[in-house]
């Protein structure tokens, strides 16, 4: 079985492939300190508590934009697993072409999205992938990565919000009824949720008419659904991507095809 690792700077997600289906997903803080150790008590818990043993993970693939954990996360693979695993931006071959200036400079989480994206969604693609960072990707339809746009994240805003107006509260992220609030907390809400839509639908309209070819939006990431049913600037909301992505690139890279 597969032991499929995305790590973000905010949370991580360890996904388990037994070969035809995921059967197990999880998702942790990131901890750049944790260690390997840590990491495999607190892994195979969980493993146990789906009746599964570490014991039965044979592979393992890496994806981290966090590069003081990459460490940990092999040694993970290493001593836990016996295996030596597959980290994106390692020497793995993506098998797509990446046309930006600098294509070192591409976040390892935004090459996997492209190539998820792609499977499953034909044509030109924006895949809006909202996390610590809202990122905006253009992929072409043969699968290359062509740039795109990288803004804060709506709960960076949130944060940044509250910790630089001595006044403004610490608030949760929801959608608001009404556009115009009527006290602090539903300024913010409306400020901070409507300025993301607006945001969103704002973006994805340049892109469009910068590119010139109809293109299909995906939306993804660990607050994307916040957005469903507020803009019809998104046609599909996608949660899987990363790890659809992550599976087709360890086939890849394993000439495994049934993994």
């Amino acid at each position: 079985m597969l032991l499929a690792i995305e790590q973000g700077n905010t949370n991580t997600l360890f996904a388990v492939h037994d070969g035809t289906d995921w059967v197990a997903q999880w998702r942790t803080a990131t901890e750049s300190t944790r260690t390997a150790d840590e990491y495999a008590v607190w892994l195979s818990q969980l493993l146990t508590m789906r009746g599964l043993d570490i014991r039965q993970l044979d592979g393992c693939i890496i994806s981290s934009v966090v590069p003081q954990s990459i460490f940990n996360l092999r040694n993970l693979s290493r001593r836990y697993l016996n295996v030596e695993p597959l980290v994106i931006g390692d020497n793995v071959d993506l098998g797509i072409g990446v046309r930006i200036l600098k294509p070192s400079e591409a976040g390892a989480d935004r090459l996997v999205n492209a190539i998820g994206a792609h499977l499953a969604y034909p044509g030109d693609l924006v895949i809006i992938d909202s996390g610590t960072a809202t990122t905006f990707d253009v992929v072409a339809a043969d699968g290359a990565f062509e740039g795109g746009v990288i803004a804060p994240g709506i709960n960076l805003s949130l944060q940044a919000l509250h910790e630089a107006a001595a006044m403004l509260p610490r608030i949760a992220i929801q959608r608001p009824e009404r556009v115009i609030g009527k006290d602090t907390v539903s300024n913010m809400q409306s400020g901070v949720f409507w300025g993301y839509v607006a945001l969103i639908e704002g973006l994805v309209a340049r892109i469009k008419a910068e590119w010139g070819n109809p293109m299909t939006v995906i939306g993804t990431g660990g607050v994307a659904s916040l957005f469903e049913g507020a803009t019809d600037s998104i046609d599909r909301f996608d949660p899987d991507l990363t790890i659809r992505g992550l599976l087709e690139i360890w086939r890849r890279n394993t000439h495994i095809k049934d993994v």
